[in-house]
């Protein structure tokens, strides 16, 4: 039988780390936590079965293993720190017979974005990234549709458009939207993408700023930092905006659940893994669902793809392309919204949809 690894961390410190170990996680602080993370050693969580390909019946298993390090740790941290913790994590991987190797969250994001990890392992591996870019441009896409925003006349907006990500983010939706804001801390960066976007079939009017006020004029925003805290706050935001949170650690403020009822924020990449996948560790999600990082990794195993596929910080169309392709022949589907992790009812759309048009009104 065909397998894989996949790595997680902390992202949340105190809840994250109740979830393998409660009585730590009730003891220490998050500023412990932190600091400890550093001297823990590499965490078995689960093995994962149940997962069948739809298109041919292959059935795989895989491995759920963390890397101590909490966010706030790995970026604050010298890189070889980081380095160190993943590799280590990533050999337990090995000896467990994994064919390949999946890193989530911050794993995928520190350094080289996974070169380094590849380089000093002898089994692939991949960062998730592209079927991460395929299932957030899904998401915000048929958030858009359920809140009757028409995507083709619609102003968008990318925080975090001159990352690995928030690039080729921007470059899909340039081809969907009437205007795209490019939102991002390097005002020379995002002008040089607007440039590259423009000569590259963009239909959207295009911007650039380094101002998170300008969310405002945004009806879709697509939301992928690196930053440690929350960077969107409640008074960002229009009302009847859709905005598409990839960013683990968050970058939607939880402000803005509780106190804009007119706004709709969804987590992206929440998909359907195909046959009866049970991850035996609950990792925030229900039963049978997956991150789309996650699920690049497990497309990958079910193919039979057994290489380094998504490392850097260069992804192109085609692989983001290539990878959806994969996860759908093998049965992965957009599966429902969540926020905050909380299930998204339609019920409550509507009721966002109601709110946002009241607040229309009456100015």
């Amino acid at each position: 039988m065909d397998t894989f690894a996949f790595i997680i961390h902390p992202i949340n410190p105190k809840k994250d780390v109740s979830r393998k170990y409660p009585l730590l996680g009730k003891i220490f602080n998050e500023p412990q936590i932190n600091y400890l993370s550093a001297f823990f050693p590499p965490v078995y969580l689960s093995e994962i079965d149940g997962i069948k390909s739809a298109a041919t019946g292959k059935e795989i298993k895989g491995w759920l293993i963390a890397c101590p390090l909490t966010p706030k740790r790995m970026m604050e941290s010298p890189e070889k720190l980081a380095y160190r913790k993943i590799i280590q994590t990533g050999r337990m991987a090995e000896k467990l017979g994994a064919n390949i190797l999946g890193l989530g969250a911050f794993t995928s994001v520190v350094g080289d974005g996974g070169k380094t990890v590849a380089r000093n392992l002898d089994i692939p591996v991949t960062n998730g990234d592209a079927y991460t870019i395929a299932v957030a441009v899904q998401a915000i896409e048929k958030a858009a549709q359920i809140m009757e925003i028409p995507i083709s006349a619609a102003s968008g907006a990318v925080v975090g458009a001159s990352g690995t990500i928030g690039r080729v983010c921007a470059e899909l939706l340039s081809k969907k939207v009437a205007e795209l804001f490019l939102i991002g801390k390097n005002l020379s960066k995002l002008d040089e993408l607007r440039e590259h976007l423009e000569s590259n079939g963009s239909i959207a009017q295009l911007h650039t700023s380094t101002s998170m006020d300008t969310l405002r004029k945004s009806q879709l925003i697509l939301t992928v930092t690196s930053a440690i805290h929350a960077v969107i706050q409640p008074e960002h935001l229009a009302s009847g905006s859709v905005v598409c949170d990839i960013a683990r650690p968050r970058d939607v403020s939880a402000h803005v659940a509780a106190t804009r009822e007119d706004v709709l924020v969804i987590d992206g990449g929440m998909v359907e893994v195909p046959g009866q996948a049970d991850f035996h560790f609950d990792f925030g999600f229900p039963p049978g669902k997956a991150y789309a990082c996650m699920a690049e990794t497990i497309t990958l195993a079910l193919e039979g793809r057994f290489e380094d596929y998504t490392l850097g910080k260069n992804i192109n169309i085609a692989q983001v392309e290539e990878i959806d392709l994969l996860a759908r022949k093998h049965g992965f589907m957009l599966s429902g919204f969540r926020s905050f992790e909380k299930e998204v009812p339609l019920e409550h759309i509507q009721k966002v949809q109601h709110r946002a048009h009241s607040a229309i009104v009456h100015g």
